[in-house]
């Protein structure tokens, strides 16, 4: 993983060039801090859901944790001066390397955060499980507290805006409902779809990781499995991915920590119209308008209705077809 303390020669010149800018140290991070990106199932995939190299990423536009470009092809990030002001700076970073701003306070919750803290006034009986509503209909999902409490408490806890979360744009940890009004910003037709992050481009950082949860009794074998993505072994945050087909080269890699139905629904998303390679984007933004989460007696099954129910696209093979394994595993 490419990092370094302060601004390197390329960042020192950047800040030379914008005089009377504030200069404070900046970590730059390089390709191998992104996310894993998930392959194509057209070709050999390189495992799954990820984050690309800098410049082959459509640019950040809107307000919420991003760095913007300015007009002269520098980065704007964002610093707390002694006096409590927010100033600016503008960086360059390396071809193929990002700018990322790290937080300049610890995480409040010590990077712990349990179950019991995520379902903190829910109803104690029946299964735990999620709705995403999106743009184009909900899933509903049962959530695998038992095999993966940890991925679960972080995901119920972003959602339900009691897990806190670092914004690089207001210089703070906040807590908010983190989901609401994100995207599924990369689709892949035959393999997945992926959301979850609050920039709506793949790149954003949100203050911590935690680790992988690879329950032996879990497999990718079978469509609308709910996965994190994640930077690397250990580095998982808060973006996941939801299935379409079988994907076995991923056991190693990706928590599975939930399971969603329809199906058909990751289908149809991950046909919309999109940009292509690399990023592989919506034309038109398929948006996470809610993640509701509740205990249900009959888990998700009982909690999803008739009308969300989906069948197959006309012309195209039901999900659940096998994606072929990677010729060879990203470094």
């Amino acid at each position: 993983m490419k990092r370094c303390a302060a601004v390197g020669n390329d960042g020192l010149r950047a800040v030379n060039r914008l005089r009377g800018w504030l200069c404070l140290p900046i970590l730059f991070c390089g390709f191998a801090c992104g996310k894993k990106e998930p392959p194509k199932p057209s070709a050999p995939p390189p495992p799954l859901p990820s984050v690309i190299a800098t410049e082959d990423k459509p640019k950040a536009t809107s307000s919420s944790g991003n760095i913007p470009d300015s007009v002269d092809g520098y980065q704007v990030i964002r610093a707390r001066t002694k006096d409590g002001e927010i100033a600016s700076m503008g960086v360059k970073a390396p071809r193929g390397w990002q700018v990322v701003q790290p937080p300049t306070e610890p995480d409040p919750h010590a990077g712990k955060f349990t179950i019991d803290e995520a379902t903190k006034g829910l109803d104690k009986k029946g299964t735990l499980a999620a709705q995403i509503e999106t743009s184009m209909g909900s899933f509903y999902c049962d959530l695998y507290a038992d095999k993966a409490p940890n991925t679960v408490a972080n995901f119920v806890g972003l959602a339900r805006g009691l897990r806190k979360f670092w914004d690089s744009e207001k210089l703070a940890w906040i807590a908010r409902p983190y989901y609401d009004h994100t995207t599924f910003h990369r689709v892949l037709p035959g393999f997945m779809i992926q959301g979850g992050d609050h920039t709506g481009t793949g790149q954003g950082f949100i203050g911590y990781n935690f680790p992988d949860e690879l329950h032996p009794a879990l497999h990718h074998d079978r469509p609308g499995q709910l996965c994190m993505a994640n930077r690397g072994p250990n580095r998982n945050e808060a973006q996941f991915f939801i299935t379409e087909g079988a994907a076995p080269h991923l056991d190693k890699s990706y928590t599975i920590f939930g399971q969603c139905e329809p199906a058909t629904l990751v289908q149809r998303i991950a046909r919309v119209p999109q940009s292509g390679p690399p990023g592989n984007t919506p034309l038109t933004p398929v948006t996470i308008d809610r993640v509701k989460i509740k205990k249900v007696v009959g888990g998700a099954a009982a909690w999803m209705p008739a009308s969300a129910k989906l069948p197959p696209m006309p012309g195209v093979p039901p999900p659940g077809g096998v994606v072929p394994a990677p010729a060879s595993n990203p470094k």
